[in-house]
Order: C-alpha cells, then structure tokens, then sequence
C-alpha cells in the first residue's frame, strides 16, 4: 500500500513539474512577446524645442505670383507641375507659366479643392500623371477626397481614369487629406482625413475617411492588402485611426511610408505607416480640443500604433521630405516638414528613431504647405501668397 501511494505521489509530482514546466516556459513566450511588441511600438519621447540655426538659408522664387500652392512634381526635364488649390494646374519651363487643360472639376469648400499631384514612376514612357482633389461626385450633398490618374499631352490631361472616391459625401470643410507616394512594388499610397467626422469615421473600416490608401498603380486593390475578403471593409484600406495626412514620403531606407499628421490642439503626428495598424485616432491623441477641453485621457493603448513623434504645441503639418542630396551636408538624411501655423521650414533631425535635434527654416516665408527635393538635388518648397521657392545651400548664401 506504502508503495503504490509512493508511485502516485511520484507519478504527479512528475506531472506537476511537467505543467509547471510548460507554464514557465509559456510566461518566458508571453514576456518576450510583449517586450518585442514594445520595443517595436516604443511611447514616443518629447521633442526639444525648435531654435533657429546658427546661419540662415536664403532662397530663390522660382515660380512666383501664386496663392496657394498645394502640391506640386518635377518633370524629367526638371520642369514642373503645380497645382492651386482653386482648382487650376500649372506648367512651369523656361520661366513661363502654362495652364494646363482637362483638370478636373473641384469641390471647393474650405481645406477642398486641387490637392496633390504625383508623376507615375516610369512617366517617361506613359505619361501617367496621379491628382487628388474634393470632388462633388457620388450620391449626397457635398464631396469628398477622389483620385484620378491622366495622361499629360500637349499642355492637357487625356485619357483621364478615376481611382478611388471617398464616401460618402459630407458638405464639412475640413480634412480631405491627401498626398500621394509610391514605394518600389508597384504600389500608390494615397491619404484621405477623417472629413471633420472624428467619432465616427477614423475607426471604421467599412467608411472612408481618416486612413491611407494602398492601390497599384492601375488603381486595382492588392490581393495582400489588410483587410482584403473582410465583410463591408473597404479593401484599399492599409491603416487606419488616421485624423488628416498631409505630409507623406516613401522612406527608401527603410521601404516604410511615413506620414505627418494634423492633430486637434497639439497632437500633429509623424507615423510610420504598417499593414493593418490603427493610430488611434480619436481614440489615443495628445492633443486637446481647440477650446481647450480633453478629447481623452489615453495617449497610447496596447490596440494602438504609436507615433514616431508629436508636436505640441501644433505646428500644422504639411508637406514632407527626407534629404538626401550632397547640397546639403548638414540637412543629409534627415527630415523637412512644413508648418502652415507658425510659417516656417521645420528641420527634424533623428538617431536611433529619436528627435534629437529641430530647427526652424525659411522663417516668415508664409504658409509652408509642401515641400520637395528635386531631381537636381535643391530643395523647393511651397509656400503660400508666394509659389515655389529654391532654398539655397548655405555655400552659396556667404
């Protein structure tokens, strides 16, 4: 009797090292899992202050006598394409300024209108051109953020095919967004803000509105998108809990698409954007209403993306470039962001995914709202009740 009660004893002893064993090794899993998630997902530190620099940037008008300026590419002849946001479209070569034709019919109502423009990556061959803008199109009184691609001839879009139209529409004035990109797999990234619907629109995937976009370049849905085959979703989406992009590069060092971001007051965001990935948006902010109250407590949430980065006070983001041209040694590598409220160039320097340094360009200029480095390697800039202007390197201003 002894020994059977001794080989039972024994027996779950055994069993019982057995799953606790197991249960160790599943905490050790868990822990590992929740550090690599945190160490991929790091809370954001808060950023120095912007100074001015040592020495100022001087600039060039290259295209002048504009009012808003909202977006704007280079030709492979170095020319340019710029857009107004009332709605017209600009040729600029050789110092004369052309109107081009067959631009598409806008809904101009508050931040609405003519917004970016993008040439296709092999536009030398196609002749493909990519335009956001408000459109009045679909059912219900307003519009909303639409993209069109068309063939430039001749001074005049032809051939012109429509993309994506957000719906459905809304007669709110703000945040239609939106910037186009594209990375190297033959894809196009596009914005659309939340329309001025925050509790509803941003956390929804079955609505447009406060999200990026992912098409390929034909404007056809790729089969890897997120929420392809999800019931009601709209399947172009590739993340979500965004409140209004207006700056957007594709990082070649990485391959990720980063975003900027307006927030409320306070809360403008840069985003690394991931498959999937909601950014929280009204959700998570660390920003505050404009009359000062809270929208919420939370900044961040384990259902969340963080930022790489936020601003407060806003600085009102809009367009966005990473240098890297020789011209500018001391800007190499890092970050150019436009700010509509305080009037300058911002100078975002980062190490190890950390703001470590920011500096304040071309004060005074007026409204930046875009921002691009040419294929000649200087930095244009779009700057609003001016048009475009070249900053000179710091060599050719002694």
């Amino acid at each position: 009797m002894k020994r059977t009660l001794l080989l039972v004893g024994l027996t779950f002893a055994f069993f019982a090292c057995g799953e606790n064993q197991k249960s160790d090794e599943k905490a050790v899993v868990e822990e590992k899992t929740e550090t690599t998630e945190q160490e991929s997902n790091p809370v954001p530190e808060k950023q120095p202050e912007a100074v001015s620099p040592d020495k100022e940037y001087e600039h060039e008008v290259v295209i002048g006598d504009m009012s808003i300026p909202w977006g704007f590419d280079f030709l492979p002849d170095g020319s340019i394409l710029v857009t107004e946001k009332g709605g017209d479209l600009y040729h600029f070569k050789n110092g004369e300024k052309t109107e081009i034709s067959g631009v598409p019919e806008i809904y101009n109502q508050g931040q609405g209108g003519l917004l970016d423009i993008a040439l296709h990556p092999d536009f030398e061959s196609n002749k493909w051109v990519y335009i956001s803008y408000s459109s009045e199109s679909g059912d219900g009184e307003g519009g909303n953020t639409a993209l069109i691609r068309a063939k430039l001839e001749n001074n005049q879009l032809t051939n012109r095919e429509d993309l994506y139209k957000g719906k459905p529409n809304s007669t709110k004035g703000q945040h239609f967004g939106s910037r186009i990109v594209f990375d190297n797999e033959g894809h196009l990234f596009f914005t659309i803000g939340d329309r001025g619907n925050r509790d509803v629109n941003p956390q929804d995937i079955t609505r447009d509105g406060g999200k990026v976009y992912r098409l390929n370049l034909d404007g056809s849905i790729p089969s890897d998108n997120p929420f392809v085959g999800e019931e009601n979703a709209k399947e172009a989406i590739y993340s979500y809990g965004h409140r209004n992009p207006q700056g957007m590069i594709f990082n070649k060092e990485t391959g990720e698409v980063w975003v900027n971001e307006h927030g409320p007051k306070g809360g403008d965001e840069i985003n690394v954007v991931k498959a999937g990935k909601n950014y929280g948006w009204p959700v998570v902010t660390y920003g505050e209403n404009y009359d000062g109250t809270t929208i919420t407590e939370e900044r961040t949430g384990p259902k969340f993306q963080n930022p790489l980065t936020y601003w407060i006070p806003s600085i009102a983001p809009s367009g966005f470039e990473k240098v890297t041209s020789d011209k500018y040694p001391e800007l190499k590598e890092n970050l150019l962001i436009g700010s509509l409220k305080f009037q300058y160039l911002e100078h975002m320097a980062l190490e190890n995914q950390k703001v470590v340094k920011r500096e304040k360009l071309l004060e005074g200029l007026g409204r930046i709202r875009d921002v691009q480095q040419g294929p000649d390697g200087f930095i244009y800039v779009a700057a609003e009740g001016t048009g475009i202007v070249k900053m000179l390197p710091l060599e050719e201003t002694e």
